[in-house]
């Protein structure tokens, strides 16, 4: 099934679909943008992670982030985002195995 996605998600290329999802988070959310951390194909789209800025605080480190999912179709429309994940930006990510 990831290949028929790959296949059809061409119609849109990576690179195209991250600024599209970066366009859609930042008009819904009205928060800034750090940036795409992830961009793959699914069988009808793009599935994109994009991380933002939720609360700035001082010291920057402290900031607290969050990571949302935007799910786009072939041609860039929004099909559905969510936010998945909140934390702040000093922590290191324990998934990765850095501290």
């Amino acid at each position: 099934m990831a290949v028929a996605g790959k296949q059809g998600a061409s119609e849109l290329p990576a690179p195209e679909a991250a600024e599209v999802a970066l366009e859609h988070i930042g008009k819904l959310t009205g928060r800034e943008i750090v940036g795409v951390t992830s961009v793959e194909p699914t069988d009808d789209g793009w599935r994109v992670e994009v991380e933002v800025v939720e609360e700035r605080r001082i010291p920057s480190t402290s900031d607290l982030l969050a990571l949302y999912e935007v799910d786009l179709d072939l041609g860039g429309e929004l099909l559905a985002y969510r936010r998945t994940r909140r934390f702040n930006r000093g922590r290191g990510d324990s998934g990765n195995g850095m501290a």
